[in-house]
C-alpha cells in the first residue's frame, strides 16, 4: 500500500510502498504530464514533477532506502495455508522536500486537467464535464495528492491547515509558465531552518509565497527571463546559483 508520512524533522515527506505501488504511481504521473512540449508553458512544472518521479523510480529500483513491513502472516496462518512464507514485505522509500512536494501536488491539478482534455478528444464513449471518468492514472494521481495533503494536515495547526488549503486550491492553470527557480529558493530557505517546530510554522508562509507570486517571485521571474534572453536559451535551462544545504530529514 502506498503510504506517505512526514519525515522526523519535517524537512519533507517520505513516500513509501512496495515495487508495484511505486511503479504504478510513477507510470500514472508519466502518463498525465505528457511528453516534452505537449503542454507548452507547463514545461517548468513538468520538469519538477519529473524530478520527483526520478526519485520514485530509483526507489523501486532499490537505489534509495528500504524497510521490511509486517504483512500479517504468522505461524498459525502458515499452518492453515500449508506453506512457509515471509512474514514481512519489502517496501521502498524516498524523501521529497516539503515545498517541492506541495508544488508538485498543485501542478498535478493542472496536468490532470490537460490530460483529461487531451483524452476526451480521442474518446469514443460518453463523458461527463468533458473529463475521463474512472481513469486509473487520474485516480492514482489523486490518491497521491490526498496523501500529501494529509501529511500537511498532520504537520500544522487546524487554522494554518485551513489557510493553506484555500491557497493550494484557489484556482487552476496555476503552474502555467511558473518560474520554478523560485521554488529552489523556497526549498533552500525552508531547509536552512533546523528546528521542526519552526518549520511547521514556516510552512504557511512557504505556501503563501509559492501561490501568491508576490514581489519577490516577480523579481526572480524577471531575472530568469533576462538571463534566458542573454544566453539565448529556455528559462528551464537557467539554474539557481545557491546550493542546497545538507538535510537532516
Amino acid at each position: 500500500m502506498l503510504t506517505l508520512k512526514n519525515t522526523p524533522n519535517l524537512a519533507g515527506i517520505e513516500i513509501c510502498g512496495d515495487y508495484q505501488d511505486l511503479d504504478t504511481l510513477y507510470m500514472a504521473l508519466l502518463m498525465i504530464i505528457g511528453d516534452e512540449g505537449d503542454y507548452g508553458n507547463f514545461e517548468g512544472a513538468r520538469l519538477r514533477t519529473l524530478g520527483v518521479m526520478y526519485d520514485i523510480r530509483h526507489a523501486f529500483q532499490a537505489d534509495r532506502e528500504f524497510e521490511f513491513v509486517d504483512n500479517g502472516m504468522d505461524e498459525d496462518t502458515m499452518k492453515l495455508l500449508g506453506m512457509i512464507t515471509p512474514d514481512k514485505n519489502l517496501y521502498y522509500k524516498v524523501n521529497v522536500y516539503y515545498p517541492e512536494a506541495l508544488f508538485v501536488t498543485m501542478a498535478i491539478n493542472d496536468f490532470i486537467r490537460l490530460y483529461a482534455k487531451k483524452q476526451a478528444k480521442s474518446a469514443t464513449y460518453p463523458l461527463v464535464d468533458k473529463k475521463i471518468l474512472w481513469d486509473s492514472h487520474i485516480a492514482t494521481a489523486r490518491l497521491f495528492q490526498s496523501l500529501v495533503i494529509n501529511c500537511l494536515k498532520e504537520a500544522v495547526t487546524e487554522a494554518s491547515y485551513k489557510r493553506m488549503l484555500n491557497l493550494l486550491h484557489k484556482d487552476y492553470t496555476w503552474t502555467d509558465g511558473y518560474t520554478t527557480q523560485y521554488l529552489d529558493m523556497l526549498n533552500i530557505r525552508y531547509l536552512e531552518i533546523g528546528d521542526r517546530e519552526q518549520r511547521a510554522k514556516e510552512l504557511s508562509l512557504v505556501v503563501k509565497r509559492m501561490t501568491e507570486k508576490g514581489k519577490e517571485y516577480r523579481q526572480v521571474e524577471e531575472e530568469v527571463r533576462a538571463m534566458a534572453r542573454e544566453h539565448n536559451c529556455s528559462v528551464e535551462d537557467i539554474s539557481l546559483v545557491e546550493d542546497y544545504p545538507d538535510v537532516d530529514w
